[in-house]
């Protein structure tokens, strides 16, 4: 049953970060191609998606926390069983966790992103002044 939960859980983490990805695709691949304008934005994009996936991932599967569902070393300690109930937690806190650690990246990424946007935008500025001074 461990593996299972373990598996089911990489799975809805991965589910998740795709759906993030997919929904976000649009909006930071207009970004990246306004702020760098060139042929690497699309390289930036990439690894944009890429790092969604390995954050929500990441994110939604605590490996650490599994150990409660393994014997434990010492004879006295109680192991946790999987049941339905703890099924539905285990899943819960996967999507949950995934879409917090994405939502974080996310917020990071559009925090610098609306940094170099103003910077852009007002180097835009002085060369549009310059040319209309000349």
């Amino acid at each position: 049953m461990f593996f299972l939960l373990l598996l089911v859980t990489l799975v809805i983490a991965f589910v998740t970060a795709h759906i993030i990805v997919k929904f976000f695709d649009k909006p930071i691949e207009k970004m990246l191609t306004r702020i760098i304008s060139d042929d690497i934005s699309s390289a930036w994009h990439k690894y944009v998606k890429f790092a969604i996936y390995v954050t929500g991932i990441s994110g939604g599967v605590k490996f650490w926390n599994y150990e409660k569902y393994l014997s434990s070393q010492h004879p006295e300690a109680i192991k946790t069983e999987l049941t339905f109930e703890r099924w539905t937690l285990e899943i819960y806190q996967t999507i949950i966790e995934a879409l917090q650690s994405i939502s974080w990246m996310l917020l990071v990424f559009f925090i610098f992103a609306l940094i170099a946007y103003v910077i852009v935008k007002i180097f835009e500025v002085k060369k549009e002044k310059k040319e209309i001074n000349s």
